[in-house]
């Protein structure tokens, strides 16, 4: 199967729900109000209860108690919290996947690290609305979670065997496609917007003055996130080259700032939206 295929057959088991389709018309209705918005959220006190925790954590950092979801939505704004709204269902959604446990509490770590790393580096480089930067890094990879529910050998066969070889790589060499790619894929059939499936679709692309600054974001999120999990003592210049990282406006000084960030950050941001990995820490 190709990356489209593993898609089609992750849609017809890993669905939106009803509330999130809800949610997404009213969105996208633009004589629709704060209100309508807010009362279409309150039918699931789940979603509610993440929306109002995560709006309340330092990742925000907003300086006053957001207690009701009508001013989360005013303060965080409507994408803020539409984004908030992505997230939740879809961590939801992929619950029902096969896999172990700590298998999945890895996946959802090494997602959330990559979701804090591009929303700080897009703070630091001054791009608007950072925090919506976040969304990115939590579903670039959900395509492996796609492959290791049809096939879960595969993902043995994905790891790199040396820090000389790069995840995406192998991937491409073993399925034909990137799991990035597979995740823009569903993605796509979930009918989100093109300003998450495009930077995700091409995170992999090596020349960067051809993407978005969200996709050049995104790739050296990614790349901090791995070298972090996989070879946390190895240089950056492993992944990331003197010349990639002057072109991208980064130094090693930066992406060590970087992982201290998502060091402190992680286990509040996975103790609302993944608590059985927060655990580990």
């Amino acid at each position: 199967m190709d990356a489209i295929e593993y898609a089609e057959k992750a849609h017809e088991i890993f669905v939106l729900s009803d509330s999130f389709i809800r949610i997404k018309e009213l969105i996208d209705d633009e004589s629709s109000t704060i209100d309508d918005i807010a009362d279409v959220i309150l039918l699931d006190p789940a979603l509610a209860g993440t929306i109002l925790k995560l709006a309340n954590s330092s990742f925000f950092n907003y300086p006053g108690k957001i207690d009701t979801i009508s001013k989360a939505v005013l303060v965080l704004g409507i994408t803020e919290v539409y984004n908030l709204v992505i997230a939740y269902f879809t961590t939801e959604a992929f619950k029902s996947v096969t896999a172990d446990p700590e298998y999945l509490d890895d996946f959802w770590m090494r997602s959330v690290d990559c979701a804090l790393l591009v929303k700080f580096l897009g703070c630091h480089l001054q791009v608007a609305n950072a925090e919506r930067l976040f969304i990115l890094g939590l579903l670039h990879n959900i395509g492996e979670l796609v492959v290791q529910q049809f096939s879960p050998q595969e993902i043995a066969r994905c790891q790199p065997s040396s820090s000389a070889e790069f995840p995406w790589d192998k991937q491409k060499s073993v399925m034909g496609f990137t799991f990035g790619e597979c995740s823009a894929e569903l993605l796509k059939l979930w009918r989100l917007p093109y300003s998450l499936m495009e930077p995700i679709r091409f995170q992999d692309e090596e020349n960067i003055d051809a993407v978005s600054t969200e996709t050049r974001l995104l790739y050296l999120a990614k790349r901090i996130m791995t070298m972090n999990s996989l070879y946390p003592s190895q240089p950056f210049s492993i992944m990331l080259s003197e010349e990639k990282m002057a072109a991208l406006g980064v130094d090693s000084d930066l992406l060590n700032t970087a992982v201290n960030y998502c060091d402190m950050e992680r286990i509040g941001i996975l103790s609302v939206l993944n608590p059985s990995a927060s655990m580990i820490y």
